[in-house]
């Protein structure tokens, strides 16, 4: 049925679902004769068994998506991973959605393939309109494709930075809807940056007949995330979005998800990438999800929101122990912060110092974000870089529940910030302590003076 299995299979039903594949792949004949340039020749016998001898890749060189005469199995395991993949799209919150390829390259890459197949629908635009969020390869997927993203600064909501939609509307009109590719907006971010209005974007994209993809990057894992998109598309316009494997399905880096509502425009995207591709995202994926089920997968998507309620209020109970705040910001569901007011005002280096204490007692993923970092992105300079904002009222501390988070890892990350924040409290005790004895020492030099 083309459908994600309610129930995982086993690992051996697995392996023999792969090797009925492989075997209707041609370089897996017993007599076959190959004189092309492409015979799926492998001369290490260990990197045929880690493909599981599907060595042909995915698609043909006009589309992605085409199926292979000389790699039956290939082919069939391409469609079926789509399949599959698109039933999981359902289950996790977009209904609607019609379409959807696996593509085995990451997120920014995945953008730009979908930018550069507008182009041919939109010859004359040259600007996208992207509400700022700080993290490269967004950013980088628009220069890629030779596109001039325009930045929207976001707004300061109470602690949360979101879409400012006047400034969409006005730049609209100052640029001229012909002239813009499309808009870009985010779902997934990092606190306190909040998934962009979502629905009223599609709306202003539908009232002037302008493209809009949306960055989904680690969305699917997010019912809040993935309403948004379902409403955007159901009020107004969304053309495609793009989510990563890794990020949502805990497989290896390297491969997205581009899905839409207009199958023609989807296949569109899939036709534009150049010549075959590695199967191995596929691959990947579709062995993640069977071996899953459907029940599997919801299953570590209601943990993962049980994590974030969990990591919610003990992240609180740790900020007011040590005189800072959870960061108040209600529409991220997967991303926190904590601000490090206390920490930034003992010395500029504090808050990164932090970073890199953390970082040392192997605690992975947490961000500190200080403030007023400058970076330059491809000759675009960013005021406040990974704050997504110019001037953001403090500095602060990211920590996401993303899927397969467990208790442990919240417990141990708690345990070790804890201990690092008691550290530069007894640290700044001691040099205040030092600096009144100093003074003290000279006031009373002064006296006998």
């Amino acid at each position: 049925k083309g459908k994600c299995p309610e129930d995982g299979w086993d690992e051996s039903t697995i392996e023999l679902f792969l090797h009925e594949l492989a075997i209707m792949d041609s370089n897996n004949f017993l007599g076959n004769c190959g004189v092309g340039e492409r015979e799926g020749r492998v001369v290490s016998g260990l990197v045929a068994r880690r493909h599981y001898r599907l060595i042909h890749g995915i698609g043909r060189s006009g589309d992605i998506s085409a199926v292979q005469p000389k790699a039956a199995g290939s082919s069939l395991l391409n469609k079926l991973t789509n399949s599959v993949v698109l039933d999981v799209i359902k289950l996790a919150g977009v209904r609607t959605v019609t379409s959807c390829f696996v593509v085995p390259m990451a997120t920014g890459m995945s953008l730009t393939l979908c930018f550069l197949t507008l182009r041919h629908k939109r010859p004359k635009a040259k600007y996208i309109i992207w509400p700022r969020i700080d993290q490269k390869s967004c950013f980088k997927s628009m220069i890629t494709a030779g596109f001039e993203p325009v930045v929207i600064e976001n707004v300061l909501e109470g602690d949360e930075l979101r879409t400012d939609l006047k400034a969409v509307e006005a730049k609209i009109k100052s640029l001229g809807a012909e002239n813009i590719l499309c808009v870009h907006s985010t779902t997934s971010c990092f606190a306190p940056r909040v998934p962009d209005r979502l629905e009223e974007l599609a709306v202003i994209c539908a009232n002037y007949d302008i493209p809009h993809i949306v960055n989904n990057a680690y969305g699917v894992q997010s019912s809040k995330c993935m309403h948004l998109i379902q409403q955007g598309a159901r009020v107004g316009r969304i053309d495609a979005f793009v989510q990563s494997l890794d990020k949502n399905f805990m497989v290896p880096v390297g491969g997205a998800i581009i899905a839409g509502f207009n199958e023609s425009f989807i296949q569109e995207i899939s036709k534009m990438y150049p010549g075959r591709a590695s199967a191995s995202p596929s691959l990947d994926v579709l062995i993640t999800l069977l071996s899953l089920g459907a029940s599997g997968y919801k299953k570590l998507l209601k943990e993962r929101k049980e994590m974030f309620l969990y990591l919610s209020s003990e992240l609180k109970k740790l900020a007011d122990n040590h005189n800072e705040r959870l960061l108040d910001t209600p529409h991220n569901p997967i991303s926190l912060a904590m601000s490090l007011k206390n920490l930034d005002e003992t010395n500029d280096a504090a808050v990164t110092q932090l970073g890199s204490m953390l970082f040392t007692r192997q605690v992975s993923g947490a961000r500190v974000v200080p403030c007023g970092s400058v970076q330059t992105v491809n000759n675009y300079t960013f005021q406040g870089f990974m704050s997504h904002a110019n001037d953001y009222p403090c500095a602060y501390l990211n920590a996401a529940s993303a899927i397969g988070i467990k208790k442990q890892d919240v417990d141990v990350f708690l345990k070790r910030l804890d201990k690092c924040l008691k550290t530069f409290r007894k640290e700044a005790k001691q040099e205040k302590s030092i600096n009144e004895v100093s003074d003290s020492s000279t006031a009373t030099e002064q006296l006998e003076d």
